[in-house]
């Protein structure tokens, strides 16, 4: 993605919120109005839109067209996100062609679910005909099988990933906007005595289903400077991979598309693992964050473990992990929850992470989780990175 030139210019989110009562589209109106509160934009400079799917909105085709209409957006531009926990980084990269290709001036990146309000999503392909009938019907039965998998072929792993959550928790407490019901404080006994909700994951390995919407402003950086936004994020990297090692029999259930995503985005913005300020790494499991390190190259296969446990990933610490307490300790607003790590990564490079600010950062690597992948780890692996 050659988007040198590309920016995020301006973030805002809602609360993370359990029941909330509202719909997506009431949501995603607060989003704007915080965009507008902020920065002062109003809905005619807004030319472009992609909007990420919601599994409270079911499986709407129209659902982009009818989020423009419901917030007053007159557009050149229209895309949605597919791609589950992938799709609002998938989002910043299409928007990035868009703005680059002259489609858009201004576009807003936008995600916004309320499947704890309602749930109305319907997994067809070969979900229904192979997979549910065994009793795997939710991403937990999944992400057990591939947490399984791991600890017969490299071990335990009770003291790394309690530390990945009491870490993300420490940083909810600090966050306003994370879910209320998740914001208390968590010893390592509590993770451990904590149920198992389908084993080997605990219920603290595992998110909860919130609602919430959260979104980003992006233009060219010389669009940005004639609407008065000092402070931008450029677009540095990006990749993705779906379906990884999918010609493989028997695939290998703990690989994903990060070993290739990973390096490709690192390799376009010109940076090392070593030369990564921060990570917000997309944490609907436990287990899930521990491989992407490995996947990523933080550490070797088999190594998580160990680099987690000498690693410190508190904000302050050598490597800050989800400083905003990640989906684990924040909540996941369904197919928005990708834009979590997203806006507190711009959030951090724009100097404004409140309790739990970064020192100096001058990058962030941003990833993205999407799809159940039938004897594989997951569908889609996609990196983001930013830089000042």
């Amino acid at each position: 993605m050659a988007a040198s030139d590309i920016v995020i210019g301006g973030y805002a989110e809602t609360p993370v919120v359990f029941g909330s009562g509202r719909s997506a589209y009431d949501l995603a109106a607060d989003v704007l109005d915080e965009l507008a509160r902020k920065y002062g934009i109003a809905p005619a400079d807004i030319d472009g839109l992609a909007v990420t799917a919601a599994l409270s909105e079911g499986s709407n085709p129209f659902h982009a067209a009818f989020m423009s209409d419901a917030l007053g957006l007159a557009l050149d531009w229209l895309a949605t996100g597919t791609t589950g926990g992938c799709a609002m980084l998938s989002a910043v990269a299409a928007t990035a062609s868009a703005l680059r290709d002259g489609h858009c001036k201004v576009a807003f990146v936008l995600g916004a679910d309320a499947p704890s309000t309602r749930f109305a999503a319907e997994f067809r392909g070969y979900h229904d005909e192979f997979i549910a009938p065994t009793g795997m019907t939710r991403p937990p039965g999944f992400f057990a099988l591939v947490h399984n998998a791991y600890e017969q072929r490299y071990g335990a792993l009770d003291a790394a990933l309690g530390k990945i959550v009491l870490t993300q928790r420490g940083h909810a407490l600090e966050n306003e906007r994370a879910c209320e019901k998740l914001r208390r404080p968590l010893a390592l006994d509590d993770y451990l005595k904590s149920r198992k909700v389908s084993d080997p994951l605990r219920l603290l390995d595992s998110v909860m289903f919130c609602d919430g919407a959260n979104g980003v402003l992006m233009m060219r950086a010389e669009t940005a400077s004639a609407m008065g936004l000092s402070k931008c994020a450029r677009l540095a990297g990006y990749a993705e991979r779906t379906n990884h090692d999918v010609q493989e029999q028997p695939p290998d259930l703990l690989a994903s598309g990060f070993v290739q995503a990973g390096p490709r985005a690192l390799r376009q913005a010109g940076l090392t693992v070593q030369e990564i300020d921060m990570l917000q790494l997309y944490d609907d499991f436990t287990i899930a964050v521990l491989m992407q390190l490995e996947h990523l190259g933080f550490c070797g296969r088999g190594e998580g473990a160990a680099f987690v446990e000498k690693t410190d990933l508190r904000f302050s610490g050598g490597l800050p992990l989800n400083t905003g307490g990640g989906q684990l300790s924040a909540g996941q607003p369904g197919l928005a929850a990708g834009g979590l790590g997203l806006v507190e990564a711009v959030r951090q490079l724009f100097g404004e992470g409140g309790a739990t600010q970064v020192e100096d950062p001058r990058n962030a690597l941003v990833t993205g989780i999407g799809g159940l992948a039938y004897g594989r780890a997951w569908m889609m692996s996609s990196a983001l990175v930013l830089d000042r």
